[in-house]
């Protein structure tokens, strides 16, 4: 331990003692304030959570209330009331209906009632009102006969019990009813008050959804890792922030009616073998209760939390004083350790300068030896690069000087062979041909050029070879519009098209052929087809087509070697030739390059 002290950094030693003269009395603070004020956070966790229960109760309480409010003012309704009851005659319903001006006024009232609230839908189930009032053009379907709600759960409870209101979860609902009103519903008796009565009932009905519920459930839950939710008679979830945990921390309907008689906070159980808070609230005149479960787990790690906190806070302030600690070490090795940090690095990378020192003492001295070192080794690095990419590129120049000399000379022995047979006007023909396709191939000094001037080239070159051998040589070109800018060395094409003429088509007997040059694209990659008909290589001369190591290596032989190694020192050793041949069917060159040059 020492040895290792000794030879650590000069900052190292300098932040080492500083932290220990902070360290230990920190560890002995955060100990006793951790045992002292650790169930004073608890339970002040429980309060808190407590009083965002009650907060969610009142929020739900608040968005239920104007379902009696909106009843309340329905029953009061002197139209309503007129027309849902037998007291009326017929007659006067009927004068009623005709009156739009009552109508328009119980649809304004209606809208105005909604406006604002979580209803959906309201509906009156009755079969006292005239029939022009269901589906009528003005209030829509707010009247249904009473026959329409037969089938209900809701519907069965309000005709055997004697209640006057009931609560619905989305089960006491039909099918219909939540598709096309909503999944909650609050029904009324209007009339007759009591189910004994002979004459037929007359229900109010107000649907609203379950989202907004479950959104203040879901508030109120929060990242707490329990549960919230809206429990009815009959053990029926109405609504929950999550519907698992409801399942899982579920009570039934009078142990939370008993939690809620307490009213003194959250009380301690045991669901599932684990402690929890739990919590219940009765909302408004409601037969609905709110639970609130909490697991004690996340109670306590709460209380750990708010105890981490504070001690990652006090630890921050400590870190204020040992930045101060640090910044006076740093201040004296800073320079050192940029200097060593370069001189480390440059066993692996090019070095770097530093920037010119502005204090001109020892250390300043040694940065200015370093900048000196890193500039000479980076220029000694660039020039090797740049010879050795005069070499690349003299060794291209070299394979393609090889190349020209010997197009040249097959062409001026076929012009000889011209002017021997007394064809001057071919002559003449071939020797133009001839200077346009040098025209080309010496425009420019790049050994590089397109597809497009490729093309050119081989078309002349064909031409010229079919002056010798009777228009015997048919060229098919098949290259799309993307590819005739794809860049590569020139006379790359015309040395393969050669080689499949003077070795492929002119060894057939009936010394004719066609040659096809295609393309397309192949990810990153340009490819480029060269296929004849003509009678094909055995394995051993396919093998040594492209190295030229054939014992009857020809002119047109060393063109495509020569023409693939060029492709490999331009572009790598993934690009190039690849040869595909089998005796009597032909030969196919796939020729590789990328699409865009680096």
């Amino acid at each position: 331990m020492k040895k290792i002290f000794r030879d650590a950094s000069i900052q190292t030693k300098l932040i080492c003692t500083h932290l220990l003269l902070i360290l230990i009395p920190t560890i002995l603070i955060i100990w006793l304030f951790y045992t002292s004020l650790y169930d004073l956070i608890v339970n002040d966790s429980v309060r808190q959570a407590f009083a965002l229960s009650r907060q969610s109760a009142a929020a739900l309480e608040a968005q239920l209330g104007p379902l009696s409010a909106v009843s309340s003012a329905i029953r009061s309704n002197t139209f309503i009331r007129q027309l849902c009851t037998d007291s009326v005659p017929e007659e006067d319903k009927e004068q009623l209906v005709r009156n739009n001006a009552f109508l328009n006024d119980l649809s304004s009232e209606l809208e105005a009632d909604i406006e604002g609230t979580m209803i959906s839908s309201i509906h009156i189930y009755t079969d006292h009102v005239p029939e022009g009032l269901y589906n009528n053009w003005l209030l829509g379907d707010f009247f249904l006969p009473e026959l329409s709600a037969h089938g209900t759960y809701w519907h069965g409870i309000m005709n055997s019990t004697a209640r006057a209101e009931l609560y619905c979860p989305s089960f006491y609902l039909s099918h219909t009813e939540i598709e096309g009103c909503g999944s909650l519903a609050y029904i009324e008796r209007l009339y007759p008050a009591s189910p004994a009565s002979s004459a037929s009932p007359s229900f109010l009905a107000i649907y609203f959804s379950s989202d907004e519920l479950e959104r203040i459930l879901k508030q109120d839950a929060g990242d707490s890792g329990g549960v919230s939710y809206i429990l009815g008679e009959r053990q029926s979830i109405v609504a929950s922030s999550d519907p698992a945990l409801a399942g899982a921390y579920f009570m039934d309907y009078d142990t939370v009616r008993g939690v809620s008689t307490a009213r003194d906070g959250f009380t301690t159980r045991r669901v599932l073998g684990e402690e929890v808070y739990t919590a219940s609230y009765r909302l408004g005149n409601t037969d609905w209760y709110m639970a609130s479960v909490i697991p004690s787990s996340f109670i306590l790690q709460r209380g750990r939390n708010i105890i981490r906190n504070f001690a990652l806070i006090y630890l921050l302030t400590l870190a204020v004083a040992f930045l101060i600690s640090w910044y006076l070490a740093r201040s004296i090795t800073k320079r050192l350790s940029a200097i060593n940090d370069q001189m480390r690095s440059a066993r692996f990378h090019p070095p770097v300068r530093l920037p010119d020192p502005e204090i001109r003492d020892e250390i300043g001295e040694l940065t200015d030896s370093y900048n000196y070192m890193a500039d000479q080794q980076n220029l000694l690095a660039t020039k090797q690069r740049e010879t050795a990419e005069e070499l690349r590129v003299s060794e291209i120049r070299a394979l393609q000087a090889q190349i020209n000399p010997h197009f040249l000379y097959n062409t001026m022995d076929m012009i000889n062979w011209l002017s021997q047979s007394g064809e001057r006007e071919e002559v003449t023909r071939a020797i133009q041909a001839l200077s346009n396709f040098y025209k080309l191939t010496l425009s420019r000094k790049d050994p590089v050029t397109d597809t497009a001037s490729e093309l050119q080239h081989v078309a002349l070159y064909v031409e010229l070879q079919n002056m010798r051998f009777e228009e015997k040589i048919d060229l098919v070109e098949d290259i799309p519009d993307e590819l005739l800018t794809v860049r590569l060395p020139k006379l790359t094409l015309q040395p393969i098209v050669e080689n499949s003429i003077l070795h492929g088509i002119r060894e057939k007997e009936s010394r004719e052929g066609t040659i096809v040059i295609a393309g397309w694209v192949d990810g990153d990659d340009a490819l480029l087809l060269v296929s004849d008909d003509g009678v094909g290589m055995d394995e051993k001369t396919l093998a040594a087509v492209l190295s030229g190591d054939n014992e009857n290596t020809t002119g047109t032989n060393i063109a495509v070697s020569n023409t693939h190694r060029r492709l490999q020192i331009l572009f790598g050793e993934a690009y190039g030739l690849t040869y595909r041949s089998r005796p009597g069917e032909g030969t196919e060159v796939e020729i590789r390059v990328p699409l865009r040059m680096s």
